[in-house]
């Protein structure tokens, strides 16, 4: 596989990771198949990768094999290094002339703090390049067979981190406004916060029996879906002793997945064609 990308970074001329550059670069939700060709490309040059916890191990079988691999991982609940402290690694790795590669999982400017490293950078006076990544909230729902969006459901979706940065609930945020204008909510790093965050969806009027599908290890083989309720989330969660890491979505689009669910599907699962009861709406119409 490494041949493999070095062959399609020479045929696509893709650029060169010049010393002294941090690249900011997003490992997608886990499965390493979802890793772009930037990403790939600067996985063998890089002379250092600077890795966060939620990129899988796979995914660093790609890097330069003379490459220095240094976990960064900020995980909620445990000891972390602090973001600043991180932000002036990549500035003192850059200083001396390596090529940095920041490695995170999703996007990087999707709750990834990727534009507080990369303005770091910019005040340092390092230059960087940003690769984009697939980010959890489409590819790992896409995963579980639940499109975010779909014509017949919803032409929004509002995504909303689910801690703030000491690990509080988002208080500042317009709960009413979102929980009356976006048809479909896909929370990130929300876990522990979700029987909040559904009373406060509640109390400005959604559904206590609208769909939530909560999507864990999202893309990987040990991927973990369970579906619930808007009312009866948290209890489910902890009944099913469900962990993180998982982003979960709310909405009715959850219900496509009886028919979209293709994972299930190579499993023998019989994929429902009208998920939504469409053609019996069209009929009663």
């Amino acid at each position: 596989m490494p041949e493999i990308a070095e062959d399609a970074a020479s045929r696509l001329a893709l650029p060169v990771f010049e010393p002294g550059w941090v690249w900011l670069v997003g490992a997608g939700p886990g499965d390493p198949g979802l890793l772009t060709l930037h990403a790939l490309n600067a996985l063998r040059q890089a002379d250092v990768v600077v890795y966060d916890a939620l990129v899988d191990e796979t995914v660093l079988e790609f890097a330069n094999p003379h490459a220095k691999l240094e976990y960064s991982g900020k995980r909620g609940g445990k000891p972390s290094p602090k973001q600043r402290d991180i932000s002036a690694k990549l500035v003192e790795l850059a200083r001396s002339g390596k090529r940095v590669l920041r490695l995170k999982g999703g996007d990087p400017f999707v709750f990834g703090r990727g534009g507080e490293e990369a303005l770091a950078l910019v005040d340092a006076g390092i230059p960087f390049r940003l690769v984009p990544g697939v980010t959890a909230g489409v590819g790992g729902l896409g995963y579980a067979g639940i499109p975010v969006t779909h014509r017949d459901v919803n032409h929004a979706v509002t995504f909303v981190t689910g801690h703030m940065a000491g690990g509080a609930v988002p208080e500042n945020l317009d709960w009413p406004s979102i929980a009356k204008g976006s048809p479909v909510i896909v929370l990130y790093m929300a876990l522990s916060h979700l029987g909040a965050i559904s009373a406060l969806l509640i109390e400005n009027g959604r559904r206590a029996d609208e769909p939530v599908a909560l999507v864990r290890n999202a893309t990987l083989k040990d991927q973990s879906v369970l579906e619930t309720t808007l009312g009866t989330a948290a209890v489910d969660v902890a009944r099913a002793d469900f962990k993180a890491p998982a982003i979960i979505v709310i909405g009715d689009v959850v219900k496509l997945r009886e028919g979209l669910d293709w994972l299930g599907a190579l499993e023998g699962r019989i994929l429902k064609r009208d998920p939504l009861d469409m053609r019996s709406k069209k009929d009663a119409g």
